[in-house]
This record gives C-alpha cells, sequence and structure tokens, in this order.
C-alpha cells in the first residue's frame, strides 16, 4: 500500500474510531438524558427538602425564643410598683389598664430600679427611708406635706378666699360664737376632721367642747339642675414645687348630682345636700340629658351648653375655679417646700388632686375640699371609665411618664436624646434685653437673669422641664404661672411671690411674647 493510500487508510480508520462514539451516543441519548434528568430532579428534590429542613428549624428556634419563659420583658419594660392598702381590690384598676398601655410592667420588688411608685395612700411616713433617696429619674405621684392642701380641717378652717368661714372644734369655739352673732341667718354644717358625717345643726345642739370635728357656714342657695344640688370636681396637677407649676385637667370635669332634689328643703334629708358615693349621675339629669346623652358633649360642656341656653356665661364659673385653686396652692408652697428640704431631690414627685366646688344661685363658686387619692374606678359607675382613663394618660404624659420616646426606663440615656427634645435654643429668652450692654456686660441685674449667659444649673434644669410639660401638656391646662395675653405678658410680675417664682413666671411671659402658643 502506498504511503498515501495509508494515510488515507489511516484517516478512514480515525474516522471509523471517532464515528463509533457518535453511534453509541445516538443509541443511548434517551438513557442519559433520564439519567441527567433523574440527577437534576434528585438534587432539586434533596435541595428543597434540605431548605425547608433549615426554615423548620428556623421557625422552631423563633418559636421557642417567643416562647421561652425568660425575664427579658422585665428588662424591656419601664417598671412601677403600687403603694396602699388593699392595692389588688379592683380600685385602681384603671390606673394599671393606663400604665400597661404606655408599656410599664407592675414589678413586687420595691427595692430594685424602678420608675413610678403610684402610691393610693401617703407614702412618706412609712417608705422614709427609701423616699428620701430616690434617683433623679424615679417618680412618686404625692409631694411629700401635700396634707397641707388635702388635709381637710387644714383647708377649710385656712380663711383663704372662696371657702365658706369654718371653725375647728374646740379650739375655735369662741370665734364661731362670734360669727355666729354677727350673722344669724347662716346656717351651720357640721363634719368630723375626715369629711364625713356632714350634716346640718343648730349651734345650741352641737358639743362645742368636743374634738374631731369642725363647723362651716352652708352654702344655702345652690345652683340647681332640674332641681338637684351638684358639685364639680376638677383635676389638678402640680408638676413643681419652688418654682410652682400647677395644672388642671382641662377636657373634663366631674359632675356629682345629689339624688333628690333639694326643695322642699329638709336638713334631716341628706340626699338633698350631700353628694355621697351613690350620687346621681349626669346621664339620668334632664336639664343636661340632650347634649350628654344624644349630643355627646361631657360633662364640662353640658353644663356649660345648659347655662348659656338660660342666658348666664358659664366662664365665670371657670375664672373662679382656677383662681381658687390658684390661691390655694401658693399659700400652701412655702409649707411644702419646707417639707421638700429633707429629700435628695425635688423633681421627683407630682401631685393629681381633685378640687370639689359647689356653685351658688348667683354663680359664686365655694371651694369645699381638696382630695389626694381622688377615686378612679368605674366599677360604681361603667360610663366614668373613659373619663377617668384620658384623665390618666393626659396626666402621666404631662409628667414625663408616659413618653413619646420608646426606651425601657425613665433616666436619661444621652444627652443627645435629650437635646432631640428641647435644647437651650428652646429655653431662650428676651433677645433684646439680653443683647443689651447691660446684659452682655453682667448678671447682676435681674432682668438678665434668663439670659443664657446667666442661667444657673438649676434654673436651667427647671426651664427644661417646663418646656417639656408645655410640649405634652395634651388636654391639661397651666393655671400657674397663669397664661396670659400678650398684652398682660408685657406686665411686670408681681413682687408679692417667690424669687424662683418671679423668675419662673418671667420666662413664661417672655415665651409668650416670642410665641403665642404660650400665651
Amino acid at each position: 500500500m502506498s504511503e498515501q493510500s495509508h494515510e488515507s487508510s489511516a484517516k478512514e480508520t480515525d474516522c471509523e474510531g471517532e464515528a463509533e462514539p457518535k453511534r453509541t451516543h445516538v443509541e443511548w441519548s434517551p438513557f442519559v438524558e433520564r439519567l441527567f434528568s433523574t440527577y437534576w430532579g434528585l438534587s432539586l428534590l434533596f435541595g428543597g427538602v434540605s431548605m425547608l429542613t433549615i426554615l423548620f428549624i428556623a421557625a422552631d428556634e423563633c418559636r421557642q425564643c417567643f416562647n421561652k419563659p425568660v425575664d427579658v420583658a422585665e428588662e424591656s419594660s419601664k417598671t412601677f410598683w403600687v403603694y396602699g392598702k388593699n392595692s389588688e381590690g379592683g380600685h385602681l384598676k384603671e390606673v394599671y389598664t393606663v400604665l400597661e398601655r404606655l408599656g410599664y410592667q407592675k414589678t413586687q420588688n420595691p427595692g430594685g430600679d424602678w420608675d413610678l411608685l403610684w402610691a393610693h395612700d401617703y407614702p412618706f411616713r412609712a417608705l422614709q427611708a427609701q423616699l428620701s433617696h430616690l434617683k433623679p429619674h424615679q417618680k412618686v405621684n404625692h409631694f411629700p406635706g401635700c396634707g397641707y392642701i388635702t388635709n381637710k380641717v387644714d383647708l377649710a378652717t385656712s380663711g383663704l378666699r372662696y371657702i365658706p368661714p369654718a371653725f375647728k372644734l374646740p379650739q375655735d369655739k369662741e370665734k364661731l360664737l362670734q360669727f355666729a352673732k354677727m350673722n344669724p341667718n347662716k346656717t351651720f354644717v357640721q363634719k368630723n376632721n375626715d369629711h364625713r358625717n356632714i350634716k346640718i345643726e343648730q349651734l345650741s345642739n352641737i358639743d362645742l367642747d368636743k374634738s374631731g370635728s369642725f363647723v362651716q357656714e352652708f352654702v344655702d342657695k345652690p345652683l340647681l339642675l332640674s332641681g338637684h344640688k351638684f358639685d364639680i370636681g376638677i383635676y389638678t396637677v402640680v408638676t413643681s414645687i419652688d418654682p410652682l407649676r400647677v395644672y388642671i385637667y382641662n377636657g373634663e370635669a366631674l359632675l356629682r348630682f345629689c339624688p333628690t332634689k333639694y326643695y322642699p328643703f329638709d336638713p334631716a334629708n341628706l340626699d338633698k345636700y350631700v353628694v355621697g358615693d351613690d350620687y346621681l349621675p349626669i346621664w339620668e339629669v334632664p336639664a343636661v340629658d340632650y347634649y350628654y346623652n344624644q349630643l355627646g358633649f361631657g360633662m364640662r360642656e353640658s353644663l356649660n351648653a345648659y347655662l348659656r341656653s338660660q342666658g348666664r356665661d358659664p366662664s365665670v364659673i371657670w375664672t373662679q375655679i382656677e383662681d381658687s385653686i390658684r390661691t390655694v396652692l401658693i399659700a400652701k408652697e412655702p409649707l411644702i417646700a419646707d417639707v421638700l428640704k429633707r429629700f435628695r431631690h425635688k423633681r421627683n414627685f407630682f401631685e393629681m388632686m381633685r378640687f370639689d366646688f359647689v356653685i351658688d344661685e348667683e354663680l359664686n363658686i365655694y371651694l369645699l375640699e381638696a382630695n389626694m387619692s381622688p377615686n378612679l374606678s368605674s366599677s360604681h359607675f361603667p360610663p366614668n371609665r373613659l373619663l377617668y382613663q384620658q384623665l390618666l394618660y393626659n396626666v402621666l404624659g404631662l409628667v414625663g411618664v408616659g413618653q413619646r420616646i420608646h426606651k425601657n426606663t425613665l433616666e436619661v440615656r444621652s444627652k443627645e436624646e435629650e437635646l432631640m427634645i428641647v435644647s437651650e435654643k428652646q429655653l431662650a429668652t428676651y433677645p433684646e434685653k439680653c443683647n443689651s450692654p447691660l446684659c452682655r456686660s453682667s448678671c447682676v441685674s435681674p432682668d438678665c437673669q434668663l439670659c443664657k449667659p446667666c442661667l444657673s444649673p438649676e434654673t436651667k434644669r427647671y426651664l427644661i422641664e417646663a418646656f417639656k410639660e408645655h410640649l405634652h401638656r395634651g388636654d391639661c391646662k397651666r393655671i400657674f404661672p397663669p397664661v396670659e395675653t400678650r398684652d398682660e405678658a408685657l406686665k411686670a410680675v408681681e413682687d408679692s411671690y417667690s424669687a424662683e417664682n418671679q423668675l419662673h413666671y418671667s420666662w413664661f411671659k417672655g415665651k409668650c411674647l416670642l410665641d403665642s402658643t404660650w400665651c
């Protein structure tokens, strides 16, 4: 065979060698395809099973994480505890409800790092050692010395404006007899020192030498609605002492009616003139039934609408009420401030009271008492539940217990966080005065004390608190320092107030001149 033929034969052989697998591929192609199809199918199957297994394990771990009974809840919640008799008896149900909605958890460990103490009873005797050394962020819902306001006898016999004259027995026996002689047409009611067992009595029937009670002039011509005498309860909040800041809850007032019509009057029938626990609720009083039940107004606005329908101006009542509360708090503040000196910090406390008033036919108001721990239970009158919950929500927001920022403690976490809420620029007032040569060169003048270079650390602290309260006041209205018009804000502060109150009042005036929302 020639070389060429060998080469051709070789090529032929090579071609035959290459072609053989081709014939095999073609012949076994279905098998290979099935093989590969099976492989990829198994791969997808095993991969899917593996993924489901991973997801199942992860879900189970997550489920165990949520269900695991660990102490995370306690660590991630602000905490409160309660002091008082029978604190689980149901009378604090609305307090618990609102605090839980605000992210608080009740703790049984009052020795721990709690945020709020809600005391139904006065706590500063039994818990004096603990409450004298509070941490700066801890809050208590009473002021030490608040009894100077809420003690029935002390308030009634204080001689302050708007309070009917009262005489403590037996100490004021001679004063009482002299007053009765000069006012022979006056009627008197005797009350024990807890403001219970109230009854109209002739002086001749009272043992004036026996202790434990006091005698007070009776308001004998009260304003009536549908023939019923009633009282008005105004929820009042004290957020600071020295300087003094006072608010009222302006969203509602509590109106309670005597069960029996006042006339024909019978002093032996207490249901005609004493508002007791089983009072007549406003939704059963015909004079305001349509406003309250059909139009959806609250108690306060239902009364206002009724008075306007009679051609009378209800603002006369509310102006007097605000002035009365102011008068009491200003008079009692120095006594409370003196008690506060025994405590490490004076910014740990706030007070929510209810001032009870009665109105006469001429729309004059009379302050009867101030309640330290007003009833907040809706068990007897379920429709009052909303009133109490809204009251608590607004009050707790005002005093900083209910916060917009979500955190697990009331303690300050960072300077930046605090500056986000209020910074020095929000505290600045009186730009013209502070830019004057007098204030630029010195802080000696009283006119310069509110300028930034002259602010003391303590003054700055309470101005920051006041600014926060303004931001979070909700339905609360500040009555001291009082809200003023811009024209009133231009007038100087009365020098009858303490130095701290004058400075504080002046700052509020300055804020009003810069921003009408403060007026």
